[in-house]
């Protein structure tokens, strides 16, 4: 992935790991992978939903299509540094993603007031669709920090690890910092997604075995709404 890439189709598995199964397998990775051009970097996610909570609804039932909207920015975003606006697709266990770079002045002056941008295109055209279809407004803001792997040989196979996820519901403005509340109990568990446009390298399918660590459908935004959000609903919609 390169920090200008607009469009994504892929498969994406999640794990959640003990510090001890990263210290190992992060090891054994280096031999075949490599810490992207952005090494350890932060990021914030601006997840956007109805007032009722209806697209993480939606996904907790599990349905064959699922989609969502996000505001995503590398660091604490200055007024004109270039964030994106990620439209996020899965349909049958793959993910599509639509990626839009605008400043984050203009971001926010989109999807907070409906001023549109300068810039044309397919995927500001399926951005406005969604929000057409979809009346949404700032909902929970997650902060990470990262460190993103790609392939030696094959640079669009990567492994990210997150650390230190936070989480908050108010305050939505990305640039005022990375602050929250801990999503995980455990700040020791890490969160580690592994993108790939094939299936699993046998090296990699080995080690997670060996070190007994198993696929997760853990989502970060589903984790606040399910723990913290349901019941919500009424008086977000009263806001």
């Amino acid at each position: 992935m390169t920090a200008s890439q607009e469009i994504f189709k892929r498969h994406e598995k999640k794990y959640l790991l003990t510090y001890y199964q990263y210290q190992q397998l992060n090891k054994m990775v280096r031999e075949y992978m490599e810490e992207d051009e952005f090494g350890l970097y932060s990021t914030s996610s601006l997840y956007y939903d109805t007032d009722d909570y209806g697209l993480a609804r939606h996904c907790n039932d599990k349905p064959v299509y699922k989609e969502k909207i996000r505001l995503r920015s590398y660091g604490v975003p200055a007024q004109e540094q270039i964030v994106y606006i990620e439209l996020k697709k899965k349909y049958q266990g793959i993910t599509y993603k639509r990626r839009l770079a605008l400043t984050y002045r203009e971001a926010w002056r989109y999807l907070n007031h409906g001023i549109k941008p300068k810039t044309t295109g397919q995927i500001l055209n399926e951005i406005d669709w969604f929000i057409h279809c979809n009346p949404i407004k700032p909902a929970i803001l997650l902060c990470y920090d990262r460190v993103a792997l790609c392939g030696v040989e094959d640079s669009e196979f990567r492994i990210t690890f997150d650390f230190n996820i936070k989480w908050r519901d108010y305050q939505l403005d990305m640039s005022k910092g990375s602050y929250g509340k801990a999503l995980l109990d455990d700040a020791n568990c890490i969160l580690m997604e592994v993108k790939t446009q094939r299936s699993l390298p046998y090296w990699l399918s080995v080690k997670l075995s060996e070190l007994e660590i198993f696929p997760n459908t853990f989502s970060k935004y589903g984790n606040v709404y399910n723990n913290h959000l349901l019941g919500k609903e009424v008086i977000r919609s009263a806001k």
